[in-house]
This record gives C-alpha cells, structure tokens and sequence, in this order.
C-alpha cells in the first residue's frame, strides 16, 4: 500500500482542537455497551484486532471473532448526517476520506482473518446496533466460529 501523507491543519489552533475529541469511551460506544451488557453478552472494549497497521476495536468478542465498531457520523461520512466544514474544506474532505479508506481497509483485513466486522453509525439506535450484534454472535455460536460476513446498517 502507497504511503500517504496526512492532512494539514489549517491552524494549531485547530489541531489541538481534534486532539481534544474523544476517541474511545464516546456516548455511542457507552449506550452500545449498556444494551450488550443487558443483553447478557460478555465482551471486551477498545480491544487491537490487528497489529500492524494498529487498529482497535470498539467492542470485540475475541473468542467468536467479532469486532464492532462504532462510526462517528462526521468523522467517517455518514451518507445521512455528514456536513462538509466551510473552513479548511480540502483538509477535511481528505481527513473523511482517509478516515473511510482505512475502514475499509481494516473491514478487509478482519475478515481475512476470520473476523465478523459489525459497523454502526453513532446516530443509529444502540438497542438495534446491540440486536444486530447479538445475532452476528448467535450465528457464530450455530456455525462454530466459521462463518465470516460484514454486516453495516445504512441508517
């Protein structure tokens, strides 16, 4: 894979504010938990499903071979709730566009390795995003461990 150069901040001022963003433990994330824990489901959080490139999991059940993740709408370019910065539009367009890339990129490489990928937008409901994820693992506990899908809702 080309290496590819990272986007250039319009100013500090700005960089240090997407450095302030949360990356992990986000509302979604913590509401997706909620209903998996309800539901009874074991699973671990911010798990690395691949080594290099280094890329980590929301949630995971790393027995079944499950890994979710939960997609902010602004940062990975939800086709429903996306906006497009006025300031700085070429950085940004290219950060969402890096960002979807390297999705798809760790979508691949999971399910090369036996890996169910479950993507959520952050805006979808987490009861469904959980009822989603509790039958990817049912599925995986009938088949054994060998079924291998992706299963990304568009809403």
């Amino acid at each position: 894979m080309p290496t590819r150069r990272r986007p250039v901040p319009s100013a500090p001022e700005a960089s240090k504010r997407t450095q302030r963003v949360r990356q992990s433990d986000t509302s979604d994330e913590s509401a997706l938990r909620l209903e998996l824990y309800a539901s009874g489901l074991p699973y671990r959080v911010q798990v690395p499903v691949l080594k290099k490139p280094r890329r980590v999991a929301d949630v995971a059940f790393s027995g079944l071979r499950v890994a979710v993740f939960v997609d902010g709408c602004f940062w990975h370019g939800c086709p429903q709730h996306a906006t497009s910065p006025k300031a700085n539009a070429d950085f940004w367009r290219s950060k969402i566009l890096a960002n979807g890339a390297r999705d798809l990129d760790t979508d691949r490489r999971l399910r090369e390795d036996g890996w169910v990928v479950v993507r959520a937008w952050a805006h979808e409901y987490a009861s469904a995003v959980a009822a989603r994820v509790a039958r990817v693992i049912r599925s995986r506990r009938r088949a054994g461990s060998s079924v291998v899908s992706r299963s990304r809702s568009p809403t």
